[in-house]
C-alpha cells in the first residue's frame, strides 16, 4: 500500500503497510474522514514523522490520543497550533521546563520546532473523533506506533524516551536501556502532576544524556 509518509519512516515501515490490521486501519480511518469529523485534520496524521525523520530522531514523547476538541489537534503529541491556548497538560510542560531550566513559559502551545530538532512527539494513536476521547483506540494505531517505535529502539543508539504515564511507559518493554536513556514519571496532567512530574528534571536531563554523547542538546 503507497502510505503518504516522509521517505525514512516509509523505508523503516513498510512491512507494517502490507499487514492485514493495516489495511483495517486505512479502511476505518477513511469511513470515519469520510462521515464524521476527525482530528487532525487528515493531511497532518503523520505529522510528528513529516517534522522528523527516522535517522534525525533524538528524543521521543509519547503521548496517548489526539486532543479531541476543535483546533487542538495537528499531530504532533501534547502540541497546538500557534493561536490556541495551552491545555492544561502543556501548561504543566512548559511549567516544569520553567522550573527545571529557567527558560520563560512561550506564548505559543506550538511544538514545532522541538520536531524540527528531533523530537518525536508521536501519538499511541494517530486519529480521534470530535469531542469523544479514545474513539479511535484499539483501531491498529497501537499496533502501527509500536512498531515505529520498536525501530527507533533497534535500529538507533543514544535516543531519549520520555515516557510519561502508566500507558507510555509499557513501552519500556521494548526498548533496551544499555543503548537509551529511558526517562519515567506521571503524567503531566492536572490530575497527576503534582505527584511527580513537576520536579522530574527531564528536561535537564534530556540535555545532559545529549551532550555526553556528542550530541547537540535540545533548545526546549
Amino acid at each position: 500500500m503507497d502510505v503518504k509518509i516522509e521517505e525514512s519512516w516509509k523505508e523503516q515501515l513498510k512491512d507494517e503497510f502490507e499487514k492485514d490490521y493495516f489495511a483495517k486501519l486505512t479502511n476505518f480511518v477513511r469511513e470515519e474522514y469520510r462521515t464524521k469529523q476527525i482530528f487532525p485534520p487528515a493531511k497532518l496524521i503523520f505529522n510528528s514523522f513529516e517534522h522528523t525523520p527516522f535517522h534525525q530522531v533524538k528524543v521521543v514523547i509519547l503521548g496517548q490520543d489526539p486532543y479531541h476538541n476543535d483546533g487542538q489537534a495537528h499531530g504532533l503529541s501534547f502540541s497546538v497550533p500557534d493561536g490556541m491556548p495551552a491545555p492544561p497538560s502543556l501548561v504543566n510542560i512548559f511549567k516544569e521546563i520553567n522550573r527545571d531550566l529557567g527558560l520563560p513559559i512561550p506564548k505559543s502551545g506550538n511544538l514545532i520546532h522541538w520536531a524540527n530538532q528531533g523530537v518525536l512527539l508521536l501519538n499511541a494513536t494517530l486519529t480521534v473523533q470530535a469531542h469523544m476521547a479514545g474513539s479511535h483506540q484499539k483501531k491498529g494505531w497501537e499496533a502501527f506506533t509500536d512498531a515505529a517505535i520498536r525501530k527507533l529502539a533497534e535500529g538507533r543508539e543514544n535516543l531519549v524516551f520520555i515516557l510519561w504515564g502508566a500507558y507510555a511507559q509499557k513501552k519500556a518493554a521494548f526498548i533496551d536501556p544499555a543503548k537509551h536513556l529511558i526517562l519515567k514519571s506521571v503524567h503531566p496532567s492536572p490530575l497527576s502532576a503534582h505527584n511527580g512530574f513537576f520536579g522530574n528534571n527531564h528536561f535537564s536531563e534530556t540535555n545532559k544524556y545529549l551532550v555526553s554523547k556528542g550530541l547537540k542538546p535540545i533548545e526546549w
